[in-house]
């Protein structure tokens, strides 16, 4: 698998991140990870964390989000966004790269 674009992160994903750190003792950057598992073979791990030294990472509104090499073709192309819905407020990612999910928009597989 190649990467042939960046992921994007949306200015409502930095904005939310922004509000995360404003009452943070230490603001820290947003992680965004693809590791195996997950009912549809491959799984989003989303967090707060320091980057690393090879880390890609996109910067907006004076925040940070990361992505590690392992993870960066899975994602390519993706959008990471911010989603507040009626099931609940959330990171998530729409990857053109997912041929298929699950219902919970955490698992998928290429």
């Amino acid at each position: 698998m190649e990467l042939t674009l960046p992921p994007k992160v949306t200015e409502r994903a930095f904005a939310r991140l922004a509000q995360i750190n404003a009452s943070a003792e230490a603001p820290q950057a947003l992680r965004v990870a693809v590791s195996g598992g997950g009912c549809s073979g491959f799984q989003y791990d989303i967090k707060l964390d320091e980057p690393a030294e090879d880390d890609l990472v996109l910067e907006g509104a004076g925040q940070k989000v990361l992505i590690d090499p392992v993870s960066l073709p899975f994602l390519s192309n993706a959008t990471i966004d911010w989603s507040e819905a009626l099931i609940g407020a959330r990171f998530v990612i729409e990857n053109p790269n997912a041929t298929a999910s699950c219902g919970c928009g955490t698992s998928f597989s290429i």
